[in-house]
């Protein structure tokens, strides 16, 4: 990661956002994923006779869905990014990430983060800073 590459303030906030809601996007997939596999959907506009295009099969019909929903791959190349760089990081980033983002209600300052992290607070900032660049590198955000 080169400095040149400075993040826009709103996508380094985006990309927090993001972290804070992952476990609510988590359910909202499978929400979606099992809204679309078991709600009878008739898109056929084929009134005027002929052959359609589209799959024939329920199995088929399904699975076209499901790859072809902006919103559900939007959400789970987003929480695919999360899952790698999340598992590629040391543990102490690890814990950085469930301390921040994922603990509700949040307790605890900046302050006490670092003091749990053993870690200056200035530490703890860098560690964040590195975490939110590598995930806007892996989802191509700039």
């Amino acid at each position: 990661m080169t400095k040149a590459s400075k993040l826009k303030k709103p996508t380094f906030k985006h990309i927090e956002s993001e972290l804070y809601s992952y476990h609510d996007t988590l359910k909202e997939i499978q929400f979606l994923r099992t809204n679309i596999m078991f709600t009878k959907e008739n898109e056929d506009e084929n009134v005027g006779g002929g052959r359609s295009s589209s799959p024939s099969s329920p199995t088929e019909m399904i699975g076209t869905r499901l790859a072809t929903h902006k919103k559900l791959n939007n959400l789970e190349s987003i929480t695919n990014a999360i899952e790698k760089v999340y598992i590629g990081l040391p543990e102490t980033h690890q814990k950085l990430i469930k301390l921040v983002y994922w603990t509700r209600p949040q307790t605890k300052t900046w302050e006490g983060i670092a003091v749990e992290l053993n870690v200056s607070r200035r530490q703890a900032f860098n560690w964040r800073d590195e975490i939110i660049h590598t995930l806007a590198e892996v989802l191509g955000w700039r």
